[in-house]
């Protein structure tokens, strides 16, 4: 079993949030999983330019560290996003990420896999920015089991606790993907947005081949 997870915040070592990410990676490891890093911010990630070269051929044309990249998520059995808040947002560096992404979404390529989210921010605004990224797992086909956040304000108490929750996490991905639990309301929303979506494929299926094909092999129109 191999757990991915996404650091994105540019303060490197020093970043709170990836406190939380580290820990919930040693949950993970403690289970029993194979676990790796990606620091996103440290990476060369080129803006999408819309070109629709994934929907049309599967392969992204633009030359940078983002292939590497999505090969090693679509190995994983699951996958941890870490943002701290920018601006009530992820930031910058994982967002780009995310805008890369659209072959994912639109094939559905998470099928399968689980993931959750972590978040620091220096007021109280965690939810937000945890649902971005759980929003982002859930768009590309995934489940999620939940998340991690920590206001900054509250002082080291709030940190120490919201580590080791993150470890918890970590150990209970683990354990979601062993059991393959159900989330019965996020496979509804999968199937609904399918069953929305397949009218966007077919009606675009001259110009994203790629995408057309593959719902039909996955049998979805």
């Amino acid at each position: 079993m191999k757990i991915i997870g996404i650091s994105s915040s540019p303060r490197g070592k020093n970043s709170s949030t990836l406190k939380l990410l580290d820990a919930a990676l040693a949950g993970a490891a403690r289970a029993g999983a194979e676990v790796e890093k990606i620091d996103v911010a440290k990476l060369n990630l080129k803006y999408c330019t819309a070109c629709n070269s994934c929907h049309e051929t599967g392969v992204c044309s633009i030359k940078d560290d983002y292939q590497p990249v999505i090969e090693k998520l679509l190995a994983a059995d699951g996958i941890i996003l870490s943002s701290p808040n920018y601006i009530t947002n992820v930031t910058a560096q994982l967002k780009t990420l995310f805008d890369r992404c659209p072959r994912v979404i639109h094939e559905q390529l998470f099928d399968g896999k689980y993931g959750f989210s972590l978040t620091t921010a220096g007021s109280g605004e965690i939810d937000f920015v945890l649902d971005i990224m759980n929003n982002f797992m859930a768009h590309c086909g995934g489940n999620f089991t939940g998340g991690v956040g920590c206001s900054m304000a509250e002082g080291p108490s709030a940190m120490a606790a919201a580590i080791e929750k993150s470890q918890g996490m970590g150990k209970d991905l683990v354990e979601a993907i062993k059991e393959k639990r159900q989330y019965p309301e996020q496979e509804a929303a999968h199937e609904a947005w399918r069953g929305q979506f397949k009218y966007v494929i077919l009606a675009n299926k001259e110009h994203w081949p790629h995408n057309c094909d593959y719902w039909t092999e996955k049998g979805w129109i």
